[in-house]
């Protein structure tokens, strides 16, 4: 047993015997052998090499010796400081913030201090921390062992009926109606249900099965059902409309769900049910839409929801009759190719207001979307759109070259193409 110290590594310690946790000053005195059963010597790689006396850490009765890096100094300073102020199991003025107590706790682990140990576990259990220290704490804790576990309880993953309870209680109250002082929050919660049931870096919270499927679906179609009583009823009250109206509120709000519930219902596998709502009501959103005059926002809230189910379609992600396909074409076509002309006339100032961008992506993607979609279309319904665009007034939106050369190509060769399977199929019946 080494029985020589430092006298100003002590003297440093010394303070602490004047705490009110003390009961006799006199008989813990700082660098007194007598009441002292090891002496503990500090030694950095660097050199720095300090003696301190003290006890009730198993590790200390074996080595007498600690290696320890010069950033960890203070730790362990502070680790054999509780050896002479510990009372009654209190030492919560000691910690000093998350990584202080990390600290303390390493070294207490590595010295076998169990009171110590269990004093940093319920600290650091119980506070809150910020994102850099939960990171710190991710990756020190684990490598301690069962002792100190509890800390990392609210990191633990959630069982699956937990998660199910949420998701359905966040869903029921993100595809509600709340004052409008509450938009915030329902907002923040169609973000996380969103992000639940996104694959990234990690798997979705929660798998697309029959149920969630089914909730989901039955939340959406009460949206809708509201939506589309909206839509009948402003035209059936025309005469009433004045440009500022609840309905035109409502309206909006709906919209805003629906671009959110669009991407739920993909991410789930089954937008076949709203998109064939959409396709059968999209006529009168038009009409509502051209009656209402809503402001630019909302207009672009109905197209952003058009787009998304004209993909769909025109990807064949959702299948549809020939009638119905066309029946999209012939309506949305005019009102994106309008709204485009609109955008590109906005001054430069309102260019400026976030609520009336529209991403250039996603103007790309409706063209797209178009192509493909028009290219489904028998060759005779083709033809019929793609004669209206080329008489248009504004032809470069959407641009249906494409549309137009493929048209130009299988026109052309058609009969011929045809004509080769004509003694099996009798096809060439084409004047």
């Amino acid at each position: 047993m080494v029985l020589s110290y430092v006298q100003s590594v002590a003297s440093c310690l010394e303070c602490l015997m004047d705490s009110p946790h003390n009961e006799s000053n006199s008989a813990h005195k700082i660098g007194d052998r007598l009441t002292s059963d090891v002496v503990v010597r500090l030694r950095t790689e660097e050199g720095r090499d300090d003696w301190i006396i003290g006890q009730h850490a198993r590790f200390l009765t074996h080595a007498t010796v600690l290696r320890y890096i010069e950033s960890d100094f203070d730790y362990h300073v502070n680790a054999l400081r509780l050896f002479y102020i510990w009372r009654d199991g209190s030492v919560s003025d000691m910690w000093n913030g998350i990584r202080n107590a990390i600290g303390i706790l390493r070294v207490a682990v590595k010295l076998g201090c169990p009171q110590i140990i269990t004093a940093c576990v319920e600290y650091l259990e119980a506070v809150p921390w910020e994102e850099s220290e939960e990171e710190e704490i991710l990756k020190i804790i684990p490598s301690m062992g069962s002792q100190v576990e509890p800390i990392l309880a609210r990191l633990q993953p959630v069982n699956h009926t937990a998660v199910l309870k949420i998701f359905l209680s966040a869903l029921q109250f993100a595809t509600s109606s709340p004052p409008s002082h509450m938009n915030d929050l329902k907002t923040s919660a169609q973000e996380q249900l969103e992000y639940m049931l996104t694959e990234d870096d990690d798997a979705p919270l929660l798998s697309g099965d029959e149920g969630i499927k089914f909730e989901v679906q039955q939340c959406i179609k009460r949206i809708f059902m509201k939506f589309k009583y909206l839509v009948e009823s402003v035209l059936c009250d025309r005469q009433e409309l004045v440009s500022e109206t609840r309905e035109m509120q409502l309206l909006h709000l709906y919209l805003i769900d629906f671009s959110w519930g669009y991407q739920i219902l993909a991410k789930l596998e089954c937008v076949k049910d709203f998109a064939y709502s959409w396709v059968e009501l999209s006529e009168s959103i038009i009409n509502v839409v051209s009656l209402m005059n809503p402001m630019v926002v909302t207009k672009l809230k109905v197209l952003e929801v058009t787009a998304k189910v004209i993909e769909a379609i025109g990807y064949g992600n959702v299948v549809l009759p020939t009638t119905k396909r066309f029946h999209m074409v012939k309506v949305w076509l005019p009102f994106a190719r309008v709204m485009k002309s609109l955008m590109d006339t906005i001054s430069v100032d309102d260019e400026n207001d976030l609520t009336l961008k529209f991403d250039g992506e996603l103007w790309q993607s409706l063209e797209l979307a178009f192509v493909s979609l028009i290219l489904t279309l028998p060759s005779g319904d083709q033809a019929e759109i793609l004669t209206q665009w080329l008489a248009c007034e504004h032809i470069q939106y959407p641009d249906l070259t494409e549309a137009f050369e493929v048209w130009c190509y299988r026109s052309k060769v058609a009969k011929r193409r045809l004509a080769l399977l004509g003694g099996k199929n009798g096809t060439t019946n084409i004047e």
